[in-house]
């Protein structure tokens, strides 16, 4: 018996460099509206959704506990028209996408029925790598190299 995770990876922004991803967000409905998300650079991505029949205000856009979700609502259809076929999508979605740290939503734009999110991975100085000094008793050297600035007391 073989299990397919591909679903799980399919709404993870960000997590590529990370060998694991915690889905802990149920999808409501997973199959609508369709989406695609591209990975521009290292720290760049744009998700993008098919959202024919909306417009900027029937969508909202919310980052909450590191997910992103999107919520369409479309009003009341008022007109008296009788269709033969709706083929046409026009039902109230929410999507839910789990983003990894130091994910920034960057902004939205909508066009062409197609609604695309720029996101950006923001590292703070803090979480960068950084070199740490080491001092030996024989010879304090850091580990580029350079003779450390300070030592280590002795022991009494």
């Amino acid at each position: 018996m073989t299990y397919d995770f591909a679903p799980l990876f399919r709404t993870a922004i960000g997590f590529d460099r990370l060998a694991r991803l915690v889905d802990t967000l149920p999808q409501d409905n997973v199959s609508y509206p369709p989406y695609n998300i591209e990975k521009l650079s290292d720290d760049n991505y744009k998700l993008t959704l098919a959202v024919a029949g909306f417009s900027a205000d029937d969508i909202e856009l919310t980052v909450k506990d590191n997910a992103l979700i999107v919520a369409g609502r479309v009003a009341e259809d008022t007109s008296k028209a009788e269709f033969l076929h709706r083929g046409i999508a026009a039902r109230a979605f929410t999507r839910r996408f789990v983003l990894a740290d130091h994910m920034v939503v960057e902004g939205a734009d909508i066009a062409n029925g197609l609604l695309h999110i720029a996101i950006k991975r923001v590292v703070p100085e803090s979480a960068k790598p950084r070199k740490i000094s080491i001092n030996n008793a024989v010879s304090a050297k850091t580990i580029s190299g350079e003779p450390a600035k300070t030592e280590l007391p002795k022991a009494a």
